[in-house]
């Protein structure tokens, strides 16, 4: 099994979430991007969210927060839905064919009663990827990982992002992070006592 690596620079990185918004415009590719790098949620969950997991049918806004129960942890996750996410779901909801409660947010094309498959999420992430020039490992992991590297480079406690990943080792945080040799030595050039 290969490894997976976040997305680190700034530059790729819009280049990457840019791709189904204005090279080969997709909303629902688009939005799982988005929704996948704010989020931090494993691709098996992100891919079994409904409309109604994001959206009040009642009175048609977004919620304020997404509650899940992780499939592979069992643990409940509640996660705010920051301005990022709410105008791309406002945006997808505004063209989608598939927005009733019960709806997938990320329909197959194939039949709309089912996600689309965690194979077709790579492809997706994999194309937008190979566009941008990553030469890494990229896969939809890859999604949840660069969540995790720009909270930390913004000064998100490590301690925090293991409870933000449902994580049960500090260990397996920081191999999520990607810290390489030259951020290492980074923190000791910068350092002038």
């Amino acid at each position: 099994m290969s490894v997976t690596y976040p997305i680190k620079n700034r530059k790729t990185l819009e280049r990457f979430k840019g791709y189904y918004a204005v090279v080969k415009p997709n909303p629902r590719n688009y939005t799982m991007i988005i929704m996948g790098l704010n989020t931090a949620f494993r691709i098996g969950d992100l891919l079994q969210l409904r409309w109604k997991d994001v959206r009040d049918s009642s009175d048609g806004r977004l919620h304020t927060h997404i509650c899940i129960r992780e499939q592979k942890t069992g643990k409940q996750r509640v996660v705010p839905i920051n301005p990022a996410e709410k105008q791309v779901l406002t945006d997808y909801y505004a063209v989608c064919q598939y927005n009733s409660p019960g709806d997938y947010l990320f329909p197959s094309t194939r039949t709309n009663t089912l996600p689309i498959s965690r194979y077709q999420a790579y492809r997706i992430v994999k194309e937008a990827a190979i566009h941008s020039g990553l030469d890494e490992h990229i896969s939809c992991h890859s999604l949840r990982k660069t969540f995790g590297y720009h909270a930390w480079k913004q000064g998100t406690p490590p301690a925090m992002l293991m409870d933000l990943y449902n994580h049960s080792s500090y260990r397996v945080t920081k191999r999520y992070l990607g810290i390489e040799q030259d951020e290492r030595d980074d923190v000791y050039m910068r350092i002038d006592l």
